[in-house]
């Protein structure tokens, strides 16, 4: 129950170093609808005696249709009447007007993507600014939203290191960390094919041209040791000022989370478990179900 629209049909977001990219030719959007069905869907999930962490934005950003779309205030109403589940909508944009009236009961998490101000302006064509998308999530925690927030993909570049340090200080300007539920991490990485698809569409750019190697997963990844580099200040910088945030890796091995953040989450669900109990915490869940 979707319609695929073609992304100039509506909206010029455009980022170089998406993976659907390799997907999808040409790139699109696309719409879901069926809300009743997946109401009956949901309804089931609420039943269960479980912990669950849901989020859209997988195929299309969470809230790009915000402005047109049922979806994003059904959702989001359709969480605040049970206490198991949490919603995450994650976006690049600033379409979050139609949602603050709405009565969430803390079960909906809002959360932006954020990067530095150079690969926002040269890589991700079309977005909301870093001021504005920061400047929406203080809108959104007065409001009585939950937030979190992505740093994926880190771009490693000359000066790097200090813009994403900026970036840091700039988040908690405008918001207060004790409702951030988690920041997750993630450099930049790409299974081969998508270098040909960025040269392509993407002329000017240079993301893919970066000290790369071959992962055992088959995506091309900055070699180690950067990679290390710039998660260990991004972490430091956060530490001095949320220093009991929640922070996780996306898709890094067991050397980098022991370098960088002193432990590896070894056991079978493990990080499941750390998410659920912060989901828990913040966001009004039955903790009983933990």
């Amino acid at each position: 129950d979707y319609t695929i629209l073609h992304c100039g049909t509506f909206c010029t977001m455009d980022c170089s170093y998406c993976i659907l990219q390799s997907y999808f030719h040409p790139p699109v959007l696309q719409y879901f609808a069926g809300l009743e069905k997946m109401k009956t869907i949901l309804d089931r999930t609420f039943e269960q005696k479980r912990i669950y962490r849901i989020g859209t934005g997988e195929y299309t950003d969470s809230l790009i249709w915000e402005k047109v779309s049922l979806m994003p205030r059904f959702l989001v109403e359709t969480f605040a009447g049970q206490d198991n589940s949490l919603l995450e909508l994650k976006t690049k944009t600033v379409n979050i007007d139609s949602l603050l009236p709405l009565y969430h009961n803390e079960k909906t998490v809002l959360t932006w993507s954020v990067n530095t101000r150079e690969v926002i302006r040269t890589e991700e064509k079309g977005t909301a600014s870093l001021t504005a998308r920061l400047k929406a999530a203080r809108k959104a925690q007065k409001a009585g939203f939950k937030l979190a927030f992505h740093f994926d993909p880190i771009v490693i570049y000359p000066g790097c290191e200090e813009d994403y340090e900026q970036v840091i200080r700039e988040m908690f300007t405008y918001v207060d960390p004790k409702d951030i539920v988690w920041i997750s991490l993630g450099s930049f990485r790409f299974m081969p094919g998508l270098k040909s698809v960025i040269e392509q569409r993407f002329k000017e750019s240079i993301i893919c041209y970066g000290e790369f190697i071959l992962g055992l997963d088959n995506k091309m990844r900055y070699f180690k040791p950067l990679r290390i580099r710039i998660y260990q200040k991004i972490i430091n910088a956060i530490r001095q000022i949320a220093p009991d945030l929640l922070l996780y890796f996306c898709m890094e091995d067991r050397e980098v989370w022991e370098k960088c953040m002193g432990f590896f989450p070894s056991k079978d669900g493990e990080l499941g478990t750390m998410l659920d109990q912060s989901a828990v915490s913040h966001c009004k869940l039955n903790p009983d179900l933990l």
